[in-house]
C-alpha cells in the first residue's frame, strides 16, 4: 500500500517539476518571465494529486497548501481562456472536489480531527512548522492573484519567486524531518528554477529601464 501512496505523491510532484521546468524553458527563451498556459494545467493536475497523498499520508501540512492553492490556479486557467474551453463536467468536477472534500471531513468529525492532529509520526511543534512552511509556499499564489488581478491579467512577479524560495526551503526542512522523499525531491527541483527566475525578471527589469531611459 505504501508504494502506491508514494507513487500518487511522486506523480504530483512530477507534475508540479514539469510545469516549472516548462516555465523555466519558456522564460530563458522569452528572456522575461512568463506565465505560460501549461504552468497553471500542470498545476492543477499536481494539486489534485497531492492534496490525496496528503490525505493518505494523514499530512494536515500537505492538504492544507493544496487547500488554499487550489481556485488560485482554477482562476489563472479562467485568465488565460483555458477554463472556458474546458468541458463542463470537468469544470464541474474541479469546482466540486474540495466542497465535497471538507464535507467528507466535517462528516468524520471527530476522526478526522484525530487522524490529521494526533498523528505520531508527526508531532504537534513539527505539524506547526510544516503547515507554516505550507502556508508561505502557498502564499506566493494568494499574492500573484492579487498582483494579477490588479493588472488583468496573469503574471508571476518576483514576489511571487522569493515567496517560493523561502517556502520551499522551509518545506524541504520538513520533509527532511518527516523523511517524506516526496516532499524533498520535488522541492528541491524547485530551488533551481525560482532562483533562475529571479535572475531572469532582474535582467529584463533592468533591460526594460535601460530602454526606457534610452528613449
Amino acid at each position: 500500500m505504501n508504494w502506491i501512496i508514494y507513487g500518487i505523491g511522486f506523480l504530483a510532484q512530477g507534475f508540479f517539476s514539469a510545469r516549472i521546468l516548462v516555465q523555466w524553458i519558456m522564460s530563458e527563451r522569452a528572456r522575461k518571465v512568463l506565465s505560460p498556459s501549461i504552468f497553471w494545467i500542470l498545476s492543477i493536475c499536481g494539486s489534485y494529486l497531492l492534496c490525496l497523498y496528503g490525505w493518505l499520508r494523514s499530512d494536515f501540512a500537505i492538504v492544507l497548501g493544496q487547500f488554499i492553492s487550489y481556485y488560485v490556479y482554477l482562476w489563472n486557467l479562467k485568465a488565460k481562456g483555458v477554463w472556458s474551453a474546458t468541458p463542463s463536467w470537468l469544470r464541474l468536477l474541479l469546482l466540486a472536489t474540495p466542497i465535497f472534500a471538507l464535507c467528507g471531513v466535517a462528516f468524520e468529525g471527530a476522526a478526522a480531527f484525530e487522524k490529521f492532529f494526533h498523528n505520531e509520526d508527526v508531532p504537534l511543534w513539527l505539524l506547526i512548522f510544516g503547515s507554516a512552511g505550507q502556508v508561505i509556499f502557498t502564499l506566493r499564489f494568494l499574492y500573484q492573484y492579487f498582483y494579477s488581478y490588479r493588472r488583468g491579467e496573469s503574471e508571476l512577479p518576483q514576489g511571487f519567486w522569493i515567496l517560493s524560495l523561502i517556502g520551499s526551503l522551509s518545506i524541504v526542512s520538513y520533509g527532511i524531518i518527516r523523511h517524506d522523499p516526496v516532499l524533498i525531491v520535488g522541492q528541491s527541483f524547485g530551488l533551481v528554477a525560482y532562483i533562475r527566475n529571479l535572475m531572469i525578471g532582474c535582467r529584463a527589469h533592468r533591460r526594460a529601464k535601460s530602454e526606457t531611459l534610452s528613449e
